[in-house]
């Protein structure tokens, strides 16, 4: 079992239902999913890059990514509809809970001039979202086999109903918030 998993059960839980004195146990806020996308506008020329990005996902989730593809023809951005121009892994369960902990304990320190993640991108909802520029941070991948540095981005789906609730519950779990 996952230790973010373990942590959430014995401290985070009985923390947000003392905070927000909610009434059923129900009621406290926990993260559904997490979703990265890499989007990947240069694949229209080049077929392998689509492959190279599922391969990094892949490697860095433990999961296997799904390959976005064009809704719509766009003229000016020489896009034809079902073309793909991004990936995306949805993670639920064991695999969020590990990619969390990693995420928050091993890849943001490695950040260089890392000073905390922005606690202003809350979508209202209680939702987070924010933004990788390099995919060189998580310890899976090797500098010498990337074709290029890649950014992404990370979005954090709780079942939370205020902001205030999910930033409680993402610090709790290990968020680096700057403020």
């Amino acid at each position: 079992m996952a230790r973010l998993k373990e942590q959430y059960v014995s401290t985070v839980a009985p923390a947000l239902m003392q905070k927000f004195s909610y009434k059923s146990s129900m009621q406290i806020p926990k993260l559904d999913k997490v979703v990265i996308n890499v989007g990947a506008g240069e694949a229209k020329e080049n077929s392998k890059v689509i492959d190279a990005i599922m391969n990094d996902l892949a490697k860095i989730t433990g999961q296997k990514p799904v390959v976005c593809r064009a809704k719509k023809s766009v003229a000016n951005f020489k896009l034809r509809e079902g073309m793909p121009i991004g990936v995306k892994v949805t993670l639920r369960g064991e695999r969020m809970y590990d990619f969390v902990d990693k995420l928050f304990n091993v890849a943001f320190p490695r950040v260089r001039d890392f000073r905390g993640i922005n606690g202003n991108s809350f979508d209202g909802r209680g939702n987070y979202s924010t933004g990788i520029k390099e995919q060189l941070i998580f310890p899976e991948i090797e500098y010498d086999k990337i074709d290029k540095v890649r950014g992404m981005d990370i979005n954090f789906i709780t079942t939370a109903q205020t902001d205030e609730e999910a930033k409680e519950l993402l610090k709790l779990l290990g968020a680096p918030f700057a403020d």
